[in-house]
Order: structure tokens, then sequence, then C-alpha cells
């Protein structure tokens, strides 16, 4: 009976400095696996303190070439929840998630999203038939994105329904409100200035939500090879149209945004964040700051003289 007293005493100490609290919520929280490193951090945002994140492709990683490994296999299996973006943007997702035997509630998190269809380009192998997977670049869509996220963590987590739904909410007001700016932001701009080109085409419902002409020498995946053909266009339109915004992104090979910038005699911006965020030091460590980055230097690239 001592003993007993005393191991209550031992407990109720614990629970009282927040140690005991503080190692029962550790072992509880839900893991959750993000295919790439942008829904790592949507997850993590809706999560909060309740999910353990773990992203499969991670900062500068390029998520349509990722390869995974068996203890990504291993990873996945151990999940309760595996979020993906959906719209083919990473097959390999599906025939991990089935190799490993996973049982537990996958989440798309472009459900319900418009998606956007891409015109053919002569030249050019679309990975992804004529569907553009990077919905993710306007705002507007990653609201859906969050409320999908909240919806697959209550399912798992009923528990956490109104954390997860509440986050959300507080989540979307902050990407409308980036919305917001970033349209003013454009529409201040001439239109016949809003034209850019890019490494690859991942910003597709970025220009079409802000009315920014993007061109690209590499189609929307980037293991795809533009023509020679295409190259050459696209140089004889800078030159003929003036466009000085010219960008490379951040998990692209940078030699041929480079040539084409060299025989077309402008610049190279900065780089700019598409299919991966950047490494906790980097400009773009989150997606909010990976689009107040992209946004703030593609507005940049457009008014240079």
């Amino acid at each position: 009976m001592k003993r007993k007293t005393l191991k209550l005493l031992a407990l109720s100490a614990l629970t009282a400095s927040g140690l005991f609290s503080t190692q029962v919520n550790a072992a509880e929280l839900v893991p959750v696996v993000a295919s790439f490193s942008i829904l790592g951090d949507l997850v993590q945002v809706v999560g909060g303190e309740r999910v353990k994140v773990t992203t499969l492709a991670g900062p500068d990683a390029d998520a349509h070439e990722f390869t995974p490994s068996p203890a990504d296999a291993k990873t996945v299996l151990g999940a309760r929840v595996f979020v993906v973006n959906g719209l083919s943007f990473e097959p390999w997702a599906q025939k991990l998630a089935k190799s490993a035997g996973y049982k537990g509630e996958t989440v798309v998190a472009s459900k319900g999203v418009q998606p956007r269809q891409m015109a053919a380009e002569p030249g050019h192998d679309h990975g992804h038939a004529e569907t553009d997977p990077h919905a993710w670049q306007n705002p507007l869509n990653v609201v859906q994105y969050v409320n999908n996220i909240a919806a697959g963590l209550a399912k798992a987590d009923p528990g956490g329904a109104a954390a997860y739904q509440a986050n959300a909410a507080a989540y979307a007001k902050q990407l409308k409100a980036l919305d917001a700016q970033a349209k003013a932001q454009f529409d201040a701009i001439a239109s016949a200035r809003r034209k850019v080109i890019t490494s690859h085409d991942a910003f597709g419902y970025l220009a079409a939500r802000y009315g920014i002409t993007m061109l690209a020498p590499q189609g929307v995946n980037t293991d795809s090879e533009p023509s020679a053909k295409h190259v050459a266009q696209l140089i004889r339109q800078i030159r003929h149209e003036r466009i000085r915004a010219v960008f490379v992104e951040n998990m692209s090979n940078a030699k041929l945004i480079e040539q084409l910038s060299k025989d077309a005699g402008v610049r190279v911006g900065a780089a700019l964040y598409s299919d991966a965020l950047s490494g906790a030091s980097g400009p773009a460590s989150s997606y909010l700051k990976m689009m107040q980055h992209n946004l703030t230097q593609l507005a940049a690239g457009m008014t240079l003289n």
C-alpha cells in the first residue's frame, strides 16, 4: 500500500512538472508522411503540435524525379496519414504506398482543385499528359489543400478535428491576404511587361491568376528536353518583346537557362522556388515565404529597364 502511494505521488509530481504529459504527448503524436517539402510545410501548419511530419522529397529536391528508398517504404508503412499532391505530380508515391502495404489514410491534397490543362508544345515530352500538377502556385488553391489535409487528419485523429479545422481556417486567411497583395502588385505593372522566362513550366497557375505570360524552354516535367528549334524561338521572342525577367529554379539545371539568357543578351534573376522549398536558412523555408520570395522577384524582374 505504501509503495502504491509513493508511486501515485511520483506520478503526480511528474504530471505537475509537465514531464510526464510531455512524454505522453510525444508518444501520441500522429505520424504523417508528406510526399514533398511544400506539402510537409502545409501539413505541419494544419497539424500543429498534434502531428509528427516526415517529408520524403525534402528541401531543394526534385519530386518529379525522386526515387524512394526501402527506408522510405518503412516510413510510409509506419504512418497513419500519407499526404500526396495528386494530379500525377508524384506517380512514385502511389507505387510506394502499394509496395509498402500501407493501409492508413491517404490524402490527395489537390482534390477539388480545378486542374489547369496545358496546350501541347512542339519538342516537349509532358510527363503528366496535359494536366499541370503545380496547383499550389495559386494561393487560393492552397486553401483547398489545407482543408483537405485538415479533413484527412481528422479521420485519423478525431480528437484533433476542431484544432485541425481552426488551423486550416486561420491559414486560409493568410493565403487570401497573400493573394490580394499579389494581385494588387501585378495589376500595377503594365500587362505588356508581365512576361517571364523560367527554366521549366511550373508557374502556370500563378500566371493565370495574376495575368502573367510564362515561357519556358522545358515542359512541365523537369526531365523533358526542349528542342533546339524551341529554344531558338524563345531567344527571338525575348529579343523582340524585350523580356527582362529571366529566372532559374532551385531544383533545376541552371545551364540551359543561363545559355538562353546569354544568347538573348539578358541577365538571370534570383532563383525561384517552384516544386520544393529551400532549406531552413534559405528564403523559401515555408510555403508563405516561398510565395513572397517568388512574387517579389518576379515583379522586380518585370520592371527592369
